[in-house]
């Protein structure tokens, strides 16, 4: 058997045109296009790229994305302070601060300081919530993406058996809490779960998030399963160049699985297409509550 690689960097296109779409629709009934500010804070290279993307993507879609950069030895009170006006600008939809945080500052506070309304993210207690009981929120990026790609590989979800590897609040939890609402029968593992490779080969559709390379073999693999592969790790080869891999063993998965996500080109692109969709989403609602 050979899967079929489901390729989000197409998906991703697609999913930015349909925003591209709402966004020229937001500005005709708005007059304005919805604000997306991005802060970043200290000079961490992969953090850096992360950020300039995200802020090159929401021009091209029509968002009014900002940068905002801080030096390392930004205090809490200081972050804060910048994420209180932000909260108050009207003109600013979304908001998202780039993680990791330099050690001084607390992530957990910076989270929870960004309004509920404005957390593009979807790391907010009251959106984790929200999420966890059914109810309309702002859903996390990568899950969100990883649900489209699950959609354009044709998986019928009620009643399916799904395996997520990883708890994150990240990708983890708001990935199962997805799948439920699908109506999926959801297993959550991790990387201490007693006999990890039969959890996983009970999967119809295995979504692994850990952040270790090739943890999931092909022998893991349940036959015609569905895998989204979450990892992005880079690997040192033997000669001395360096290379994007995934969590699950890529080349002896494929054999085995239905469909797959290849890394790169899986779903890093959706998570920033999501990101998009949320600040337009958020926009929308926003406005929508005021009327």
């Amino acid at each position: 058997m050979s899967a079929t690689i489901l390729d989000g960097k197409k998906l991703a296109e697609t999913v930015r045109a349909e925003v591209a779409t709402g966004v020229a629709e937001f500005v005709a009934a708005h007059g304005r296009p919805p604000g997306l500010e991005v802060v970043l804070v200290g000079e961490d290279p992969a953090s850096q790229v992360y950020t300039r993307n995200k802020q090159k993507a929401s021009t091209e879609v029509g968002i009014r994305g900002k940068l905002h950069t801080l030096p390392a030895s930004t205090t809490e009170g200081e972050l804060l302070a910048l994420l209180d006006r932000l909260n108050a600008d009207e003109t600013v939809d979304g908001i998202l601060v780039q993680l990791p945080l330099p050690k001084q500052i607390s992530e957990q506070k910076v989270l929870d300081a960004i309004r509920a309304d404005k957390d593009v993210d979807g790391f907010h207690p009251v959106n984790a919530g929200l999420l966890a009981s059914g109810r309309q929120g702002l859903v996390p990026c990568t899950p969100r993406g990883c649900m489209k790609l699950l959609a354009l590989a044709g998986a019928k979800l009620e009643g399916t058996r799904a395996v997520v590897v990883g708890r994150s609040n990240i990708v983890g939890k708001p990935m199962a809490q997805l799948l439920l609402g699908a109506n999926a029968t959801v297993t959550m593992a991790h990387s201490r779960t007693k006999d990890l490779a039969e959890r996983c080969r009970e999967a119809d559709v295995l979504v692994v998030a850990v952040g270790k390379a090739d943890l999931v073999r092909g022998d893991w693999v349940k036959p015609g399963a569905i895998v989204i592969d979450v990892g992005m790790n880079r690997i040192t080869l033997a000669d001395g160049k360096s290379k994007l891999v995934g969590d699950v063993a890529f080349e002896e998965a494929a054999k085995v699985a239905g469909a797959i996500t290849p890394v790169p080109g899986g779903v890093g692109p959706m998570t920033i297409a999501c990101l998009l969709e949320n600040t337009l989403i958020a926009a929308k609602q926003r406005l929508a509550k005021k009327s």
